[in-house]
């Protein structure tokens, strides 16, 4: 009995131990930023882009790239990548849309690409703000931003298309709340209680009035889709959930994803116009 009793212990001792470790340095777990960038956008296959720097609400000074519209009219895509990487790893994605006639804003976070700071939740809605706010001093209003999120990204979007309301939010492979994809892989955790990152999108998605558009891969194992469909069914019209079959998480691009979204656009686009005669 006595023997129990201490095993029992000990596994009581290991079980928080682990816990507190798991506290304390979650956010290893959760951000993996990559530090080296290419010397220049160019470098990294998009020359039409120029780095440029933005001042955060806590005075981090945060360098991204950006690409101007080809017109006074011309929409712009806000750019937030996900937890891995850098920007330099979208430069695909921000030469598709470049080069069917998009400005394009590669936001970056503090702690990644070489910037200063640690990420954190709080403090990529600042990143987003400082971003969003660059836009706007360049004379793009609201209604001619594009916000486009992906995976974590997606938290940072919401965040900022809630304060701005833009002309349409994209999501790609989007969440309902970390604390949701944690409760699938640490099922054998309290998540809910020493979580400090949270992303909770479901109450700031509700007061978004843009229209939304949202496209998951059906064999994302990373973050299922049924999250993503949870944050669908929360949003307000006007929406779509496009499901890219045979996707995984990161690779809905090879699926036709771009295509899906440009064509969307293009659609929106003609009936904006349609409705202006």
């Amino acid at each position: 009995m006595m023997l129990i009793l201490r095993l029992l212990g000990f596994l009581i001792v290991a079980y928080a131990a682990v816990i507190l470790l798991m506290y304390i340095f979650q956010r290893n777990f959760q951000y993996f930023p990559h530090q080296t960038m290419p010397s220049s956008p160019a470098e990294a296959g998009v020359p039409q882009m120029k780095e440029i720097t933005v001042v955060t609400e806590d005075h981090l000074r945060l360098i991204g790239w950006y690409a101007a519209p080809t017109s006074k009219d011309s929409k712009v895509i806000l750019f937030f990548h996900g937890n891995g990487g850098n920007i330099s790893h979208r430069s695909g994605k921000a030469a598709y849309f470049i080069e069917s006639g998009y400005g394009v804003y590669l936001a970056e976070y503090r702690g990644y690409g070489g910037n200063p700071g640690k990420p954190s939740e709080a403090g990529f809605y600042r990143d987003a703000r400082a971003a969003a706010k660059f836009l706007m001093e360049q004379g793009i209003s609201p209604q001619r931003i594009i916000i486009y999120g992906e995976s974590i990204g997606t938290g940072p979007a919401i965040e900022i298309a809630r304060e701005i309301q833009p002309y349409q939010l994209i999501l790609e492979a989007p969440f309902s709340s970390i604390i949701a994809i944690a409760r699938q892989i640490y099922y054998w955790m309290p998540v809910d209680f020493i979580l400090k990152d949270k992303f909770d999108n479901i109450p700031k998605i509700k007061d978004i009035k843009s229209p939304l558009l949202i496209i998951h891969g059906d064999e994302d194992g990373t973050v299922p889709i049924d999250l993503a469909k949870e944050l669908y069914e929360a949003a307000n019209h006007p929406k779509e959930f496009i499901t890219i079959n045979g996707a995984g998480h990161n690779d809905l691009y090879e699926h036709h994803a771009g295509h899906v979204i440009l064509e969307r656009l293009t659609k929106r686009a003609k009936e904006d116009n349609a409705k202006s005669r």
